[in-house]
């Protein structure tokens, strides 16, 4: 910006002088004649030029140091955080004064051991400063390290968020990749569906070790992709058990021949046009020869989807399945219970807490899926309108009473549940003060021990033995007390008559109230199924009955099929398939691993410089 001023006086000359210099400005004097004019104005012009040469040749050279930079600062940010994460590292040891070094103190797998070692013994030669490394004993509870794949992580991640599991206790995570998307599949039942979500698992499966995939941040994506082959097997679990429930899109499939005969039925019961016609719904009766041919090779048979009590007879079937799959996933629990009782050196708690709770577990509702099974096996067609109540036999049987109208299923069976019921009753008592009585049996006799011994005898210390015993930390009510040395804690029986009593009530009711609650399997199956046909009666059958030319009803049947295809993905695949994958994981947080999980470790967080990978 140019200001021409013109004065008169020195005096006004200084002062204007003096202001411009404190903006900083240029001041130029006004020649009088014109060539001395333009001879300024040409030197001004040609010091601008030099001016704008200059600064493009300094933002040329800052571009190029910007772009170097660009290029170096990737490895220049790992090198700052491998710099900060060493230091770090090296500000938790402790200095010894006497010996002039650095003292570290931290937990190692036995398997790095020797890549530690040799790590140590390759920097110290370098670095010309030597390194030793000893195993101290300790009775802390040592952090947990499993390792994990890109196949396991997520189901290992179920577990985790439950809570991660001490030293050495039986890991739930494998046995999950198993029964967590098979009883998802149960609730999800579905041909169509599952393979849907199988596709789109493989998807990404497939796609994996691609980096845009790897680095997106998405956050919905980044958690699909996370589980992807968790996804993967519940969709693949899936597709099995809607092949069982013999749907695909709630459409019913023929792969084998039915093993009901119509034709049988209409020639030895002769139904004429007249029959026919007065009646819309017929009955296939199995004791009519020929009707009823044999079981379906796998599955439902396709001709119950015709059938008016189709949904009768499937909810029959899967609250029966629901069941028997429940009670044997929480015995299976209990019985995962005895390995950790075993390597922790609880020897007494088998035959004080693992024996009562089965007998209590499968004393009640072991007979209840033993009912079940036996009546399937041995009522044949022809007694199946006389067949007994299982419902009504399992309330008679704590009740102590029988039905004259409900006939037993065997001999003697109210002579056995009663002494079932006895029995399981029996184990209660056990259960509640069994392993609080060994305890204090227990410390009683070992306070004599030690009353006995030279007080000498008793000062071995830890660093004096160089196998310290895991169960000092392999234990929880059994250490009631101090954390600290569990041979001197005080025993406090209240406090470990407290705790088993919980855990007692915990279980006896949970047993029922468990049992009951898989049969949240029955009601998602049955949830989705209807869901399912709902939508296909009210889109796609709707679309299908549309009459006109064909060219007309192929352009019709585009967007309705679009509509079909986005309601079932919003609906009935994320919508529900979330709504299964919750009722799925508290199924096992709640009735499968409180059977034996504790989930009171904590992590090893190793010290690496290696990105985690997803």
């Amino acid at each position: 910006m140019t200001f021409l001023i013109s004065y008169w006086g020195e005096q006004i000359g200084q002062k204007i002088r003096k202001i411009t210099d404190c903006f900083h400005c240029h001041a130029f004097p006004f020649p009088e004649q014109d060539d001395a004019r333009r001879g300024a104005l040409q030197q001004l012009q040609q010091q601008s030029l030099e001016l704008q040469e200059v600064l493009g040749e300094t933002e040329r050279f800052l571009s190029q140091v910007l772009g170097r930079v660009q290029r170096l600062l990737p490895p220049w940010q790992v090198q700052i955080r491998k710099m900060k994460a060493v230091y770090l590292a090296l500000n938790q040891c402790s200095v010894s004064a006497t010996h002039k070094c650095l003292i570290a103190e931290a937990w190692c797998a036995m398997r790095d051991l020797p890549t530690l070692q040799q790590a140590l013994q390759e920097s110290s030669s370098e670095a010309g400063v030597s390194a030793v490394v000893h195993r101290i004993p300790c009775r802390d509870m040592p952090p947990t390290l499993i390792r994990t794949t890109r196949f396991t992580a997520s189901f290992q991640g179920i577990v985790d968020a439950y809570g991660v599991g001490r030293y050495q206790e039986v890991n739930p995570a494998p046995y999950t990749i198993i029964t967590f998307p098979f009883l998802f599949a149960v609730m999800f039942g579905d041909v169509g569906h599952g393979l849907l979500m199988f596709l789109f698992a493989l998807a990404m499966v497939l796609a994996e070790d691609r980096p845009a995939v790897k680095t997106a941040q998405n956050e919905i994506w980044r958690t699909f992709f996370g589980g992807r082959y968790l996804l993967l097997l519940m969709g693949l679990f899936s597709v099995y058990t809607g092949f069982i429930y013999n749907e695909c899109f709630s459409r019913a499939t023929v792969i084998f021949p039915s093993g009901w005969s119509v034709a049988a039925m209409a020639n030895q019961s002769g139904w004429s046009d007249t029959f026919l016609a007065e009646h819309r719904m017929l009955a296939l009766d199995p004791n009519v020869t020929g009707v009823f041919l044999g079981p379906y090779p796998f599955g439902i048979d396709p001709v119950w989807s015709l059938a008016v009590n189709h949904l009768s007879f499937l909810n029959s079937f899967k609250m029966k399945m629901s069941v028997i799959l429940g009670v044997t996933h929480m015995a299976f629990g209990v019985v995962l219970g005895v390995f950790n009782h075993v390597h922790f050196g609880q020897l007494h708690r088998l035959m004080l807490e693992t024996l009562p709770e089965l007998v209590f577990l499968l004393g009640l509702f072991g007979y209840l899926v033993f009912l079940v099974v036996y009546k399937w096996l041995r009522v044949s067609v022809a007694s199946a309108a006389s067949a007994p109540s299982i419902l009504i036999h399992f309330i008679n049987m704590f009740l102590f009473s029988s039905s004259p109208t409900n006939r037993p299923l065997f001999p003697e069976q109210e002579v056995v549940q009663a002494a079932l019921v006895v029995l399981a009753l029996a184990m209660v008592p056990i259960l509640l003060l069994g392993t609080p009585l060994f305890l204090r049996w227990q410390h009683l006799r070992r306070q004599r021990r030690h009353a006995g011994q030279q007080p000498d005898e008793d000062k071995t210390g830890l660093l004096d033995s160089p196998d310290a015993p895991v169960a000092g930390w392999g234990s929880d009510e059994e250490k009631a007390g101090s954390p600290g040395d569990q041979e001197e804690a005080e025993f406090v029986f209240s406090e470990v008559l407290m705790h088993q009593a919980i855990h007692t009530i915990e279980f006896c009711l949970g047993c029922i109230s468990n049992t009951a609650s898989y049969l949240r399997l029955w009601a998602l199956s049955l949830a989705h199924a209807q869901l399912s046909e709902v939508l296909w009666a009210m889109v796609m059958r709707v679309g299908l009955r549309l009459g006109g030319e064909l060219g007309v009803l192929a352009v019709l049947l585009l967007p309705i099929f679009a509509a079909f295809a986005v309601l079932t993905v919003a609906i009935l695949l994320v919508m529900e398939g979330l709504s299964a994958f919750l009722h799925a994981l508290r199924l096992h947080w709640v009735e499968f691993q409180n059977k034996f999980y504790s989930g009171t470790g904590y992590k090893l967080n190793p010290f690496t410089f290696a990105v985690e990978d997803e």
